[in-house]
């Protein structure tokens, strides 16, 4: 029986889009995943932190291959920040280091300041990320009230929307951000703060979408236990992602590591899917002289 259920459980094979809550890690949301499925091999695809609710896709099986490519997608997020507050961990969490009236701060002076940090940005890490600086992590580092200089590192802002602006001595704004992979937002509304002269921290953040997984969609973990979440196949975490469609003689091929004989007019490294007629993810290739070069095959 135990030897049935173990080759049942291998056979488990896809994507979730789960709802995080606020409270949990994103190591117990997987956890919690392998308990529901009772399969060994999960993981999710981005940290979130404890205090984050918002999308977290955890890969099941052969599924967790494609866990990079989903964790370097873009992200998109809903944050409320509090000006005229500025903590030592950038978010509603820490303690407060600086405050100052902001009752002069307009919705102007917000939607001005937003339109300052489009685009290619420098973001210094903050010490509670999970950077590695001299082979430590930055929150352990921090956890021993030790703090370090951080190199800054490039980050790209495709969209900063102003949604609502609270005026008054702490004013809020609450803005949706679509950015980049590795992008901190706590530390964008730090920098918010710094450049309007008052200070600031995030004091709320949701995740509302990572590659193609949207918040809309997402199931709860009290679905998840009821069996109510839909494992979503592989291939749903492709996305926009170039792909090749190969059928009979040629399928079979793919999945004994033989690449397609197909031209493709993608840049050399370009990732791209070879998938069955039936939209199953057959291999991961990359593009190479025109043709491709098989990296991971999911037979």
């Amino acid at each position: 029986m135990a030897r049935a259920q173990n080759e049942a459980a291998s056979e488990v094979d896809g994507v979730l889009n789960l709802l995080k809550p606020p409270g949990m890690t994103s190591h117990d949301v997987v956890a919690f995943v392998r308990r529901a499925l009772g399969v060994k091999k999960a993981g999710h695809t981005g940290t979130l932190d404890p205090g984050v609710a918002g999308v977290l896709p955890v890969c099941v099986g052969r599924a967790t291959r494609l866990a990079e490519y989903i964790a370097g997608s873009d992200k998109a997020y809903r944050a409320e920040i509090t000006f005229g507050v500025a903590t030592d961990t950038q978010d509603g969490f820490g303690e407060v280091v600086a405050e100052a009236d902001a009752s002069h701060l307009t919705r102007g002076d917000v939607a001005y300041a937003l339109t300052r940090f489009h685009g290619p940005i420098e973001q210094v890490p903050p010490m509670v990320s999970a950077v590695k600086v001299g082979g430590k992590r930055l929150y352990e580092l921090a956890r021993k009230g030790v703090e370090v200089e951080r190199e800054p590192r490039r980050v790209f802002i495709h969209r900063l929307q102003l949604l609502d602006f609270r005026p008054g001595p702490r004013p809020v704004a609450y803005i949706d951000v679509v950015c980049s992979k590795g992008t901190y937002v706590r530390t964008l509304a730090h920098d918010l703060g710094r450049f309007l002269q008052v200070g600031a921290h995030l004091s709320y953040l949701v995740r509302t979408r990572s590659g193609p997984f949207v918040l809309a969609q997402a199931a709860t973990l009290e679905e998840l236990a009821a069996g109510k979440a839909r494992l979503l196949p592989p291939a749903a975490a492709l996305g926009d992602m170039p792909r090749v469609t190969v059928s009979g003689r040629a399928a079979a091929r793919v999945l004994h590591g033989v690449a397609p004989a197909v031209r493709v007019e993608h840049p050399d490294g370009t990732t791209v899917a070879v998938v069955a007629a039936n939209g199953a993810l057959l291999a991961l290739a990359e593009a190479d002289g025109g043709g491709l070069r098989l990296r991971k095959v999911f037979g």
